[in-house]
């Protein structure tokens, strides 16, 4: 695949000032970057609801360690939030992973934020989340919240006697060799746009980072995908759709699912762009980053023109319309 070539002719990505793009099959990689010589596929970018990959990967590999179902009630596993529970107490670790939790959407990233930054504030975010209770049925609708994530990192850090960020990096992050992927700003970060006027680094509060906090790099997002291309077991639970024909999109555990067994997802921050494509069947996996807000429709066209070889499907619309 001539990944550069494809890039260049995605109009689109003119304007942006720095594009990394790969893809692995059956691990072996192609990559191709466009704008200054600094920008590499190591440089970081802010992935957005692509952090989401990690969260459910190490919550996925945290309940196999120990042996805990998917569909334990998530009140079971955070008890502590029993007194100001008013959601659905059948709601499982499945559901929220799965988007199909039920859950009334009522608190949204800045209430979240509100909270603070201490140990205990993603904790109360969760709590906030059950207090809300439910606006339907569990299972019975797919629905993009945040909230569902709020509860996946406080799943997470309770099973593992610690914060959602140590539990994050103990799990995965350290154990698959990720360097570059965390919550600070790296020295190797690519600074963001939002048309012609750059945006200094901001830090994420701490209540939002299971849903979207994280900076990567296409190596390190690419090795995401390896990793769990590696992992059949893992992998097939993933991608086991959670969802109702009748729902917007079929979906899985954290993914999105396409016509051919694709799995996609995409993620959007002031600044930044992201998506990513995985094809199981494939043993493929493509990642594209951008560091301007306009950028994610040509990052979609430009993903979806690498994987339809592969497919014959035209993914574009879907990667870039999906719900992050």
């Amino acid at each position: 695949m001539n990944l550069q070539g494809l890039m260049a002719q995605q109009t689109g990505l003119r304007d942006v000032p720095a594009v990394a793009a790969g893809s692995s099959v059956a691990g072996a990689r192609t990559t191709a970057t466009l704008g200054p010589d600094t920008v590499t596929t190591e440089s970081c970018f802010r992935i957005a609801s692509l952090t989401k990959v990690f969260t459910s990967t190490a919550l996925l590999r945290t309940l196999r360690e120990k042996s805990v179902p998917l569909d334990t009630p998530v009140v079971e596993l955070l008890p502590g939030l029993a007194p100001d529970w008013r959601a659905d107490r059948r709601i499982t670790v499945e559901q929220i992973l799965g988007q199909v939790s039920g859950l009334r959407e009522s608190v949204d990233g800045a209430t979240a934020a509100a909270l603070g930054d201490g140990d205990g504030a993603l904790l109360e975010a969760a709590r906030l989340v059950v207090r809300a209770g439910n606006e339907r049925e569990p299972g019975r609708r797919w629905s993009y919240y945040n909230g569902n994530y709020f509860l996946a990192g406080s799943i997470l850090a309770s099973l593992n006697g610690t914060t959602y960020e140590s539990a994050l990096e103990g799990n995965l992050l350290g154990p698959w060799g990720f360097a570059r992927t965390g919550f600070e700003t790296p020295a190797t970060s690519v600074t963001g746009w939002s048309g012609t006027t750059h945006l200094r680094p901001l830090g994420y509060p701490r209540t939002r980072r299971p849903s979207g906090g994280l900076w990567s790099s296409v190596s390190e997002l690419l090795a995401v995908g390896e990793g769990l291309l590696g992992d059949r077991a893992l992998l097939e639970e993933i991608r086991r759709p959670r969802t109702r024909p009748d729902d917007p999109m079929s979906y899985g555990l954290g993914w999105a699912l396409g016509p051919s067994g694709q799995m996609y997802l995409n993620g959007r921050l002031p600044g930044y762009r992201a998506a990513m494509v995985l094809i199981p069947d494939q043993d493929y996996v493509s990642v594209a980053l951008a560091n301007q807000e306009t950028g994610l429709p040509a990052l979609a066209r430009l993903l979806s023109d690498m994987q339809q070889p592969l497919t014959g499907d035209d993914i574009a619309q879907a990667v870039d319309a999906f719900a992050a």
